[in-house]
């Protein structure tokens, strides 16, 4: 695989991760933006960032609140609504090209104004130049349930406990902040060219690509069923938020010891689900079908229901009530800076 499509579906990855990260509550009633602009997302410079990745820098892609300045790079409507309500993008419910067109979004914060304060101002800012108008309903949707499987669980348990993160603790070398719905995360490039994410007490995941075999593969030796759901989800979410969510109803406590895979071909079609520009193929061939589109039908031998079965876990449709934000109006074109 060229350096250009593989490094597409690593910043596909490090998409999904953002887009299911939100910050924390506000603090003020009706923050805003002192100043901002809002334009539409060049196409990625691929050479320079598989430079970054090689010389261990984490891309700046995705949010990123410093100090009094907020940016939201390359990032879709659908990440934006996300990240400024506080829901995941299993939770929205609107028009498909949400996901596909992306802006990249630089405002400053007023004085006295925290991280904490940043998802309210989005949401001032996205009802400003996007029109946009939602509410939130519960509704009935599809799931995935994750289950035990008819033999048993296969599951090794794990020898440790996950801890929480402590969110002031300084930062090491390779190593983001996020803050999620369930706490902070932490994200670090290794020297081996792996990623660690570190969910807190919901666990740890190692991400690792086989460029011989053009597969990736996300382990854990600590991780909650929970956890093992959410993670589940984010990779069936790559597709732009058409997968469904994953619901653990296996009934297991403690931590354990998982590996889950997918092929590059799911991953990459999956991205270009999303509308980013990540190149088919060399010869123009079918790729297989996304993670997304296989969440409709869990016999359709995705590489990340095959991973589930060998843990002796089991993917099943059903329905359950979901909290939606539901969009009842927003244009595709913001208004002038």
């Amino acid at each position: 695989m060229k350096t250009r499509r593989f490094f597409g579906f690593i910043v596909a990855f490090g998409l999904f991760l953002a887009a299911g990260a939100a910050f924390g509550q506000t603090a003020a009633s009706n923050p805003t933006f002192e100043v901002a602009t809002v334009k539409p997302s060049p196409p990625l410079d691929m050479a320079k960032l598989a430079e970054q990745v090689r010389a261990g820098k984490m891309p700046k892609i995705g949010p990123h609140v410093e100090g009094s300045q907020a940016e939201y790079t390359y990032m879709s409507l659908k990440d934006l609504v996300s990240i400024a309500y506080k829901v995941k993008p299993y939770q929205i419910t609107g028009p498909p090209w949400l996901a596909t067109g992306r802006f990249d979004i630089v405002a400053k914060m007023p004085e006295g104004a925290s991280k904490d304060d940043a998802p309210r101002m989005l949401q001032a800012l996205l009802e400003e130049r996007f029109k946009l108008a939602a509410h939130r309903d519960t509704q009935e949707h599809p799931v995935l349930a994750l289950v035990v499987g008819k033999d048993g669980p296969k599951l090794k348990e794990s020898p440790a406990t996950a801890a929480p993160i402590d969110e002031n603790a300084p930062l090491k070398p390779g190593e983001t902040q996020l803050k999620t719905p369930n706490g902070p995360m932490r994200i670090t490039r290794n020297a081996d060219g792996s990623t660690t994410t570190n969910m807190g007490a919901l666990g740890t995941m190692t991400m690792r690509m086989d460029m011989q075999a053009q597969m990736m593969t996300l382990e854990s030796s600590t991780v909650s069923m929970t956890g093992f759901a959410d993670m589940l989800t984010n990779m069936l979410q790559m597709g732009g938020g058409g997968g469904r969510q994953v619901v653990d109803m296996t009934g297991l406590k403690g931590n354990y010891q998982v590996a889950v895979d997918i092929s590059f071909a799911d991953a990459m079609a999956a991205a270009r689900a999303q509308g980013m520009n990540v190149p088919p193929p060399a010869g123009g061939g079918a790729v297989g079908p996304s993670p997304a589109s296989e969440a409709s039908d869990p016999g359709g031998g995705s590489t990340v229901f095959s991973s589930v079965k060998k843990l002796g876990l089991r993917l099943e449709p059903r329905k359950a009530a979901v909290e939606q934000l539901v969009i009842d109006h927003v244009e595709k074109t913001p208004t002038e800076n």
